[in-house]
């Protein structure tokens, strides 16, 4: 039986979550059995969480985006105590992005740390968005230890040489909709190349619908587009991609236990 789960959605906004019975229903047409909902500031997890709580084929994480300036910073204390939720399985999302911010940027880099020390005590993976800053991102995971219990590189739009560093650091690489896009002939070649039990596949919606659905709202459903498009970049199959990136998410995300 074909199984996908899309490893990073944001189905607790509004737009989504007000729409989400009618997701489900295009998520199963779509054999996508479950979808983790990440978190991205503290202003909102309750409500994340809540969410979550509501629905049996959500897990969620808890952390503060690095795009997020004006928030209050999390401790490694608050972030830990939150991922006691049985339904959390993840610290973040968190990193850094040097595209949409400039400036000193040293509050990122710092709430970054925050979060790799708080996974450490609270024995979860990351969840990493990085962004023009691949450099400091992994002197950064490198310097803290991230090695120690991993995480994913989420939505990676980044070099195959980062890619081969965050795997040696026990990364995973995790795919969104921008692998089918025309233009993405450097993604796809780091589609090809990292290994199969190392890819993870995501939607990161409300963003990033996939092809044919570009410029359109994301939800879960089509994270199945991206496993296509994965599986005919690497002459495979559609059901060996499904196999090895469900395989993988449960493997990385230990808490969230296989139906």
């Amino acid at each position: 039986m074909i199984e996908l789960v899309d490893s990073h959605c944001h189905v607790d906004f509004t737009e989504l979550a007000q729409d989400f019975e009618n997701i489900t229903q295009r998520m199963e047409t779509n054999n996508v059995k479950r979808a983790l909902c990440v978190s991205v500031n503290l202003t909102a997890w309750p409500n994340l969480i809540q969410f979550v709580e509501q629905h049996d084929n959500l897990w969620g994480s808890v952390g503060v985006h690095p795009d997020y300036e004006n928030e209050v910073e999390p401790t490694v204390e608050d972030l830990v105590e939150r991922s006691h939720h049985p339904k959390v399985v993840a610290i973040g999302e968190t990193g850094l992005d040097y595209f949409r911010l400039q400036g000193d940027l040293d509050w990122q880099r710092e709430r970054f740390r925050v979060h790799i020390r708080a996974a450490r005590l609270a024995k979860l993976p990351l969840i990493i968005h990085t962004r023009s800053a691949s450099e400091d991102t992994l002197k950064i995971m490198r310097e803290e230890g991230a090695d120690e219990f991993g995480g994913v590189m989420h939505c990676f739009t980044e070099s195959l040489a980062v890619a081969e560093a965050s795997i040696t650091l026990g990364f995973y690489i995790s795919l969104s909709g921008i692998v089918t896009f025309k233009n993405a002939t450097d993604l796809q070649a780091v589609a090809q190349a990292v290994p199969l039990e190392r890819l993870l596949i995501e939607t990161d919606s409300p963003y990033l619908a996939p092809a044919p659905f570009r410029g359109k709202r994301n939800d879960p459903s089509l994270v199945r587009h991206v496993a296509e498009k994965v599986a005919e970049l690497r002459g495979i199959s559609f059901e060996a991609v499904a196999e090895a990136t469900t395989h993988n998410f449960y493997q990385l995300f230990s808490k969230a236990q296989r139906p």
